[in-house]
């Protein structure tokens, strides 16, 4: 049946002329010729004319970026360039940022295609590898590129499913690498958020790989109500008020809500009283203040989670996301809802529920690990109608939880942001605690990307009229902020792009040194860099006059003023950073550390005596002065911090490669050799060769270890024991060091460990030198449990003791096997004790890749 929107068009066909009734037949008839046409005939539904424009693209030869909410039928595009695949006999790949999104999406075509059409690569899982189909991540593509596989002969579709993802830090970087290294011969078919500049994105496409049509879809399917719910005190019943306010046809519009606002500062002064009447007497030891002796800001009461829910499912808002930015928050959650007597379920969906869960975990796991990862606790939650979702958890009962998501037996999700990456798991009403969250090092605000990203899983298309978005009441919460995060495309993609040492050698063992430097002049993190380079040097001239402004205001008759104020930064500077830097240093000896304090104190004397000696401290106007000086001084900051952002502009992502060349010549992975034309040819070494084939985010210093010798008397349970501080990733407040060395601190294990931080340092020494980003150092933190799994012990075992989850461990012993893998393909090595490397390496993937671990949820 076809939507509103078709049925508009056709009504208003008849206030079109006779020619442009007669050309637009001819547009239809011309239509249903096509492939796109006959893929349209297959679905059940009406195509919306994005999805029909962006078909027609990709069949007329064209690369498509595809830039549409979710839920907007973005898949469409891509089902429809695996269809032509298949129509014209060709290969297709589809890729995504996660190994969840690769499952499923493979479930999803298995059920259109059949088993023996689709394939599944996911590093640690290969399904009919040389189907017509392929469903991988995109790390998998980008190693097939490298080591020029094959299979890429007959591939010409790629799908880059999320290709927003490019902008994350750590992972983004491999999308571009696919984009720009991809045979010519392949398309493109890239679906993305919608973006502000998703335009610059696709030139940038079209600048690498040719004519791209851009399609934009920024409607909809299921509008999206925007709600703050606020709670009075615990005696009350949480409300759920509306962010904007309502016109006529009871639409919501773009202004605030005074109602909510209006509440919000009653609550203000309520809990203002509330203070008042309960501070105690100060007499009494109670000083009443906050920080630095001010009155502490009264806070309104925050609605407790288990209320929210009842809430909700009271007004008929249910099934439900609740996003929670903590792991420990979503599982204390759903033990709240559980404590406070909340059940969403019938008795015949909690039997249902017991019987697919029962189902999927049989012969997956055994009773001891089942009871280890606290099984019937989960299953109970389960069947109460309430799930935490989080990485913290193991990949079957992230699984469990959402299929019965989808089947609508679980009602409320307890999550993390990870589930807003692309899962298929729609809800009526999506909830957001807070509009901040902790990343990493502090906590930050929610970006308008983010939270579109969490509030676009709110109305379930066929099935909701609204899709509902529900911000909590928090500390500090402003009306004004959730509205400026949910306005449309009002946030950009930025490239997270950098040049790896594996990448170096992959791109120099493909091309000579001067091509390889030309390539990386492709990225979209070069094509923004050359973009933005005006706007920088526009506040380099504006900052310059203001400098020369403010040099006016503050001349001093007694002495150089300007010099004064240099002193006076340069003396600020040091005393706040340099000791702050000489403290965190890890390289330094006590000695070393003892001798560069005592020159620092040194070198703050002196300047401390220049400025205590300069002219212009007696000058009587010296405090107006200085009023004038300070913004010099902030403004020079600012000078020199912009231009460092415009040097590191033109060129940069070349530069960072010939720095990275000129580490790896001088550890003797390439060999450089000056031509006398002012160029230099760069060829991989034997050491290079090995390097290709460590992707590794420590490809570097894995290397060094293995060729180095430091593995040569372990054995495979000790191999996989030290490897694993290369891909432990600890929580915060983790030390660094695990609760014993197998074989004591003067075993062969603790050897190898400290000479791996040693060559990790020595690389991170380097870098630094070279004006390239420190690695992360390694973290011995999990070398017991992994030796204890390694060695046969069951996951009860291993864990029992540390705090560690069930899913870290398991997410962390596989991208040790991927390492472990790498390794074993890595070709020649130094010999262990007669027995190659490479062996000792499989055997421990072996070891580290079995029962729970080997589990990849495709069965």
């Amino acid at each position: 049946m076809a939507r509103h929107h078709h049925q508009k068009a056709d009504s208003s066909e008849t206030k079109l002329s006779p020619a442009q009734r007669y050309a637009s037949f001819q547009k239809t008839k011309q239509r249903r010729s096509t492939i796109a046409a006959r893929f349209a005939a297959t679905l059940p539904f009406d195509l919306d004319d994005f999805q029909q424009d962006a078909n027609e693209a990709l069949e007329a030869g064209s690369n498509v970026l595809v830039a549409a909410p979710t839920g907007a039928g973005k898949t469409v595009v891509a089902d429809f360039a695996i269809y032509l695949a298949q129509d014209r006999n060709v290969k297709a790949f589809y890729t995504t940022p996660i190994k969840a999104l690769s499952n499923q999406k493979y479930h999803d075509l298995v059920a259109v295609y059949g088993p023996d059409k689709v394939g599944l690569l996911t590093g640690d899982t290969s399904i009919n590898s040389e189907a017509d189909i392929v469903v991988m991540t995109t790390e998998v593509l980008r190693n097939m590129i490298y080591e020029r596989s094959t299979t890429l002969s007959a591939l010409r579709y790629v799908i880059l499913d999320e290709v927003h993802y490019l902008a994350d830090r750590f992972r983004g970087p491999v999308w571009e690498e696919v984009i720009i290294h991809l045979p010519q011969t392949v398309k493109i078919v890239g679906l993305s958020a919608t973006v502000s500049n998703v335009e610059d994105f696709s030139r940038w496409i079209a600048s690498v790989r040719g004519e791209t049509k851009l399609v934009i879809s920024e409607h909809r399917p299921v509008p999206l109500e925007q709600h703050v719910i606020v709670q009075q005190d615990d005696h009350t019943e949480p409300e759920v008020i509306d962010l904007y306010r309502r016109d006529g046809q009871g639409q919501q519009t773009t202004k605030l809500n005074p109602e909510l606002i209006n509440t919000l500062d009653r609550l203000d002064r309520k809990a203002a009283r509330r203070r008042g009447e309960q501070r105690p007497d100060k007499r009494k030891g109670f000083k009443g203040k906050g920080p630095k002796g001010r009155e502490p800001k009264p806070q309104r009461h925050t609605p407790r989670r288990w209320a929210v829910v009842d809430e909700l499912h009271f007004l008929g808002m249910l099934p439900g996301i609740y996003f929670i930015f903590s792991r420990n928050g979503c599982d204390q959650a759903v033990e709240q809802c559980i404590n406070a007597g909340l059940e969403l379920t019938t008795d015949e969906e909690a039997i249902k529920i017991r019987r697919i869960v029962d189902d999927m975990v049989a012969g997956q796991l055994s009773q001891e690990d089942l009871k280890a990862l606290q099984f019937s606790k989960f299953r109970f939650a389960l069947e109460e109608g309430f799930a935490s979702h989080h990485a913290g958890m193991i990949a079957l009962f992230r699984q469990i939880v959402e299929r019965l998501f989808e089947e609508g037996l679980v009602k409320m999700v307890f999550a993390t942001e990870t589930l807003a990456l692309g899962i298929n798991m729609p809800a009526r009403c999506v909830v957001v605690e807070k509009l901040e969250k902790y990343n990493g090092t502090g906590h930050v605000a929610l970006t308008p990307g983010e939270f579109t990203q969490l509030t676009g899983r709110a109305g379930r298309r066929g099935i909701d009229t609204i899709g509902h978005a529900i911000v909590v009441d928090h500390q500090d919460f402003i009306p004004a902020t959730a509205a400026a995060l949910s306005s449309k495309r009002v946030y950009p993609l930025h490239s997270s792009f950098r040049p790896t040492f594996n990448m170096a050698v992959n791109l120099l063992n493909a091309s000579d040194y001067q091509t390889a430097r030309i390539t990386l002049d492709q990225s979209f993190a070069q094509w923004e860099a050359n973009e933005s380079a005006w706007q920088l040097e526009s506040q380099i001239t504006t900052l310059n006059k203001a400098l020369d402004g403010y040099e006016q205001a503050f001349q001093c008759s007694h002495g150089d003023f300007k010099q004064f104020m240099t002193i006076r930064m340069q003396l600020s500077d040091i005393e706040k950073e340099g000791r702050k830097k000489l403290k965190h240093e890890v390289f330094l000896t006590d000695h070393d550390r003892s001798q560069a304090f005592r020159q620092l104190e040194t070198d703050i004397q002196t300047l401390r005596k220049a400025e205590h000696e300069h002219p212009c401290r007696d000058c009587p106007d010296l405090q107006q002065h200085l009023k004038w000086g300070h913004r010099w001084a902030r403004e020079m900051r600012e000078l020199n911090r912009v231009t460092d952002r415009y040097n590191s502009r033109t060129g940069s992502v070349a530069r960072q490669f010939d720095r990275i060349c000129d580490i790896l010549c001088q550890l003797g992975y390439l060999d450089r050799r000056d031509r006398g034309d002012g160029q230099v040819d760069m060829t991989l070494t034997d050491k290079g060769r090995i390097l290709r084939r460590i992707y590794s985010e420590h490809d570097l210093e894995l290397c060094e270890a293995m060729l180095s010798g430091m593995f040569n008397k372990l054995d495979a349970k000790g191999l996989a024991s030290v490897l694993s501080s290369l891909v432990y990733e600890p929580r915060r407040g983790a030390q660094g060091e695990p609760r014993h060395y197998p074989g004591g601190v003067s075993g062969h294990i603790a050897i190898a460990a400290s000479q791996l931080r040693g060559v990790c340092a020595n690389i991170g020494e380097l870098c630094t030198d070279h004006g390239l980003e420190e690695p992360e150092q390694p973290d011995c933190g999990i070398v017991d449990v992994m030796f204890e799994w390694a060695d046969g012990n069951s996951l009860a075992s291993c864990l029992y003791g540390t705090d560690m989850t069930g899913g870290d461990f398991v997410r962390t012993a596989k991208r040790l096997a991927d390492v472990l893998q790498q390794i074993a393909a890595a070709g020649p090595l130094p010999l262990n004790g007669g027995e190659a490397l490479q062996d000792i390496a499989h055997e421990a993937a072996d070891r580290v890749n079995r029962g729970i671990v080997s589990y990849s949820g495709v069965e």
